[in-house]
């Protein structure tokens, strides 16, 4: 193919490329190996999902498989409620082997009675010798007791009570990450995100696995709230800003030479409304070496007047965002392996992670925060399919992206976390896609369009016409001879504006260096009042 050709070819696929690959995720999904991935209550309940949701779809086979598994998976437990609701969706269906086992709950139910008479007989004993560390223990072992059996909001409570009675910071740890295992099996996300804050703003005690933990779990919350860009987007500048001042591989606190870095930053940064530079400078000395800071271990390094003025702008500039920081999918360390599969898997991140950045990265960040990460092309690697779809999407071949993503479809429907966004999802990359292809020609041809996007000129029509009144696409369509073309914005009035632009922020900007100067020069010192 002639470079010209393939200009014109964009999207369309190509049958004597050598890039052609076999697209193997159409195969029915193996219940078995995707239920090892996990362990838990998550094992259960994700067997279950797949068992209603096939139940639906009158797929009695995988039904029956899902039920299988998920009835073994329980008598390894404690949880006879959920036991005798799988027993009842099987029927009989299953043999006599998968019935009713009326001796095994009676088993568990007593054993379970005398085990809660005696954590209540020893956390009483606890509470009325006032040691805070063995009542903390009581709770928890309440907690873990609730959860056992499927109590999860009794669960839930037993876990919170221990933050009384937390004496270390580690111990806080403990707390918020059982109540974050506790709310994501209650789909209770709005509890994930406020103790993700409770447990971020415990810096000391966050080792790099806590951290990719805690990630997972804030993508999973943004991804319920149908917030997919911070589901997964990626903060680049905590990982690829250095400061060129400071040495800072191995920081364990912040030494002078950082903080003086800061404050000379920090005033003209915010007066000039230049927030990102300031944010990169801190972020960078705060996270870049293993050890963590909070807002107020920060502000306290800086004098009265400085503080002052910091937290003047603190609204204006959203430090306690800067201080938290998005934890998301594509932020995850390869340090997470499978240490959270309680939870999630680390195919799970990737293809979370990897559909949601399709969805609403543009060109740029696809390239820098996904295919040019090196910890998250670590995760893709789990998944071929994701990983070529991505590779694909980005390089305008749109007819293999989408083989790909229609073969996959099937199988994240059955994914407990997707597949209530599977389908936005997918109408968001497919709208992204026909917006890239058009983006670089005056006029397209829309059979050419349609073969490439293996669809109808007629569907492809009724498409471009809902994002040209989105105002999406700029552009308009000659129905007749079935062509596209774009309406160009006038570059002269552009320009303009742009030098516009650009003179009123040099001016802002030197106003607000001649402010500081004056600042320094007079010894300005903000008081505080009383």
């Amino acid at each position: 193919m002639e470079p010209d050709d393939e200009i014109y070819a964009n999207g369309e696929a190509d049958s004597s490329n050598s890039r052609n690959r076999p697209i193997i995720s159409s195969e029915q999904l193996d219940i078995e190996a995707y239920a090892g991935l996990y362990t838990g209550r998550t094992k259960i309940t994700r067997l279950l999902f797949i068992a209603d949701q096939c139940g639906q779809n009158n797929n009695t086979a995988m039904q029956m498989e899902a039920l299988r598994m998920a009835y073994e998976e329980i008598k390894k437990g404690e949880n006879t409620q959920l036991f005798r609701d799988v027993v009842h969706k099987i029927d009989g269906r299953l043999g006599d082997d998968y019935g009713m086992d009326s001796a095994w709950c009676e088993m568990v139910d007593r054993r379970a009675d005398q085990r809660k008479e005696k954590l209540e007989n020893e956390l009483n004993a606890y509470r009325t010798n006032l040691i805070k560390e063995s009542i903390r223990m009581g709770y928890n072992d309440f907690g873990d007791y609730y959860y056992a059996h499927g109590s999860l909001a009794d669960a839930f409570k037993s876990y919170v009570r221990t933050r009384d009675y937390c004496t270390t910071s580690k111990h806080v740890i403990h707390m918020c990450m059982s109540a974050i295992l506790v709310s994501i099996e209650m789909g209770q996300f709005t509890h994930v995100t406020s103790y993700i804050n409770k447990a971020e703003q415990t810096a000391d005690a966050l080792d790099p696995n806590t951290v990719s933990k805690l990630r997972c779990a804030a993508g999973l919350a943004n991804l319920d709230a149908k917030k997919y860009k911070l589901a997964a987007r990626k903060c680049l500048w905590l990982l690829s800003v250095s400061c060129t001042s400071c040495d800072l591989s191995g920081c364990k606190e912040l030494t002078a030479p950082h903080l003086h870095l800061i404050k000379i930053l920090y005033l003209p940064c915010i007066l000039s409304r230049h927030w990102s530079t300031f944010r990169l400078t801190v972020e960078n000395l705060k996270l870049k070496g293993a050890c963590y800071f909070t807002e107020i271990q920060l502000l306290s390094h800086f004098d009265e007047s400085s503080t002052l003025f910091l937290r003047s702008f603190s609204i204006m500039f959203n430090l306690d965002g800067l201080c938290s920081g998005h934890l998301e999918f594509l932020e995850v360390g390869p340090e997470l392996g499978n240490s959270y599969n309680e939870v999630i898997a680390p195919q799970d991140v990737a293809t979370y992670g990897g559909l949601c950045a399709l969805a609403s990265f543009d060109r740029m960040e696809l390239k820098n925060k996904v295919i040019d990460s090196i910890n998250f092309r670590n995760f893709l690697e789990l998944v071929p399919e994701v990983r070529e779809l991505i590779h694909d999407f980005y390089s305008s071949h749109y007819a293999s992206c989408l083989d790909y993503l229609g073969n996959l479809k099937a199988n994240l429907m059955l994914d407990i976390h997707l597949h209530d966004h599977v389908q936005t999802l997918y109408d968001q990359i497919r709208n992204k896609a026909l917006i890239q292809y058009t983006h670089p020609f005056v006029s397209v041809d829309l059979h050419m369009m349609a073969n490439a996007f293996k669809t109808t000129v007629a569907s492809l029509e009724k498409e471009l016409e809902a994002l040209i009144t989105d105002n999406q696409i700029q552009a308009r369509i000659d129905s007749h001879n079935k062509i596209l073309y774009a309406r160009h914005a006038d570059q002269r009035n552009a320009t303009f504006q742009r030098v516009l632009q650009t003179g009123s922020e040099f001016d802002r900007d030197v106003r607000a260096m001649l402010l500081r100067a004056n600042l320094i020069k007079l010894e300005y010192k903000a008081s505080r009042k009383p």
